[in-house]
């Protein structure tokens, strides 16, 4: 970017950064939605209370479902999302 170009644009310098602050935050906030390990460690605890005696089979397959139905959506969207981002950001 040359001199001239960099003092014409210099008024729109708070835009970018608050679009590249945006687009920061929104990036961060997809990956800790799409992280499974929370949805794991839950499961773990499930089995945990289980083996222990402090819930029943069918509280147990109760509280089960949702977490496993949760797990596969975010395998499934995690592989559409590599599909689509296979070329790259820019």
């Amino acid at each position: 970017m040359g001199l001239l170009s960099g003092l014409l644009l210099l008024p729109l310098a708070p835009v970018r950064g608050v679009r590249w602050l945006t687009d920061q935050v929104a990036e961060a906030a997809e990956k800790e939605y799409y992280d499974p390990a929370p949805l794991m460690a839950r499961l773990a605890a499930l089995h945990r209370a289980l083996d222990e005696g402090e819930i029943d089979q069918a509280e147990f397959e109760r509280e089960e479902e949702p977490i496993l139905h949760r797990i596969q959506r975010l395998q499934t969207a995690d592989e559409g999302w590599h599909t689509r981002h296979a070329g790259g950001r820019r």
